[in-house]
């Protein structure tokens, strides 16, 4: 029991400075939206729209960039310090050159945001608003590689730290750049697209600044003596990364597709799908830093030679994740009158709300073991298969489910609700039966 108890603190004691971290990140996308709703509603419009499609870019280089933290984690693991930094300075390279892939989609697709639905002006603002923020990508492939480094170091509190400055920093950059101040011009909502990038740069120059410098980091130093590109060690981030990117955005784009069908129902339905889908957002943030960190203490166990110890992480990590999906169930079941009246005081959009809350909180259930359970495999490197898996749950089956309950059933947004609460608890089993097989696999040579 006390090998177990200590196994958690050390997996949460990991976790919680990421956890910080993403709800920092979350938080700059808040600031954006309410400061441009201030500006005015055309503002809000743009940056919404503009920023759904930067978040898409966003979540799928991070995805892309993940590779890394498995690949340190084991060489850290195994006391190979000496090799750290040619896989990281590869990660950089190849993370950078997915950037300005992203950068040049965004910049293709920009001017046809008036497609949607938007008039003229809201529109204009959506693809120069994109244009700018899209600006922050490379910095943004700088900060999530050295992330992960750091954290596969064990060292997650600096990161922690900036990306707070970060966030605070947003604020007044937002300020100055929407109302024109100091003689900047006046942008409005465009300007929260430049000041997110602005600060994106900031944070990874000051990580990159923090790692080049910090005692902790000067026997796997990764930002000196640069080695030309590795194609060895590219193809084998690559293979990892690639299926990870996919299955970030397969999930995001679901549910932006969700929210696109929704809004065929009224603005009380969509309305209503927001708070839903907003409070487990915010709940989600535990379970995605607890795979986070069980990638690097898996991975550390496995380049130790220590499967067993590996998967004894990964159980206890799944069954945190468990009473963590339970406690967060209960909550949202017992106060989802209070928590829809943060949102909103208008009746219907309550009523209907807390309804949608109560399948949220089932949703719980699979979400945060999907996450954690996920993040445990990437430990393992094993990425291919949960993408298979994931785009079977949610675009084979998920999504065809919530349209058919949604439309030919008439359950409205409780439809989708009720096809991705079973998506997500089929892809939790397979992920859980795919982590079973490969653990046990590697059991024998522990003792051997």
């Amino acid at each position: 029991m006390s090998s177990r108890l200590a196994d958690v603190r050390a997996t949460l004691h990991l976790a919680w400075p990421i956890m910080v971290t993403q709800l920092a990140q979350i938080g700059t996308s808040f600031v954006d939206a309410t400061m441009a709703g201030h500006y005015s509603p055309i503002d809000l419009a743009a940056v919404a729209v503009g920023g759904s499609v930067w978040v898409a870019l966003m979540v799928t280089l991070i995805g892309l960039t993940l590779a890394v933290n498995p690949l340190v984690a084991h060489r850290f693991g195994a006391g190979n310090t000496q090799s750290i930094p040619g896989v990281v300075q590869q990660a950089l390279w190849q993370g950078l050159a997915f950037a300005l892939l992203g950068m040049a989609i965004a910049w293709l697709i920009a001017p046809f945001f008036h497609l949607s639905g938007l008039d003229q002006e809201s529109a204009d603002k959506a693809t120069r608003f994109l244009r700018a923020v899209v600006f922050g990508l490379p910095a943004l492939a700088i900060h999530r590689v050295l992330t992960g480094y750091s954290a596969s170091l064990n060292r997650t509190r600096p990161m922690m730290f900036i990306a707070l400055f970060g966030l605070a920093l947003n604020v007044p950059v937002n300020w100055i750049l929407i109302y024109g101040k100091f003689g900047f011009p006046e942008l409005g909502g465009v300007g929260c697209g430049y000041a997110t990038a602005f600060c994106m740069w900031v944070s990874a120059l000051l990580l990159a600044a923090w790692i080049r410098w910090a005692p902790d980091y000067q026997a796997s130093q990764p930002l000196k003596h640069w080695q030309r590109v590795d194609w060895t060690i590219q193809r084998q981030l690559f293979r990892l990364g690639l299926p990870i990117g996919v299955v970030f955005l397969v999930e995001v784009s679901a549910f932006c597709l969700v929210a696109l069908l929704i809004a065929r129902l009224g603005a009380i339905q969509v309305a209503a799908h927001q708070v839903a889908l907003n409070i487990t957002g915010i709940v989600f943030m535990i379970p995605s830093a607890l795979g986070h960190a069980l990638t690097v203490r898996v991975g550390q166990a496995l380049g130790a030679g220590d499967p067993r110890q590996a998967r004894q992480t990964g159980l206890n990590g799944i069954r945190m994740g468990v009473l963590y999906a339970l406690f967060s169930a209960l909550l949202i079941g017992f106060f989802k009158q209070p928590i829809t009246g943060l949102y909103t005081s208008d009746e219907a959009v309550r009523s209907l709300a807390a309804q949608l809350l109560l399948y949220a909180a089932i949703f719980q259930l699979g979400d945060a073991s999907q996450a954690i359970i996920a993040g445990v495999l990437r430990g393992y490197k094993i990425t291919k298969w949960p993408m298979v898996i994931y785009i079977g749950a949610f675009w084979m089956f998920g999504l065809p489910l919530g349209y058919m309950l949604a439309f030919g059933y008439r359950h409205g947004a409780a439809g989708f609700w009720q096809s991705l609460l079973l998506a997500l608890a089929i892809a939790a089993a397979l992920l859980f039966s795919l982590f079973r097989k490969e653990s046990r696999r590697l059991l024998p040579h522990a003792s051997a």
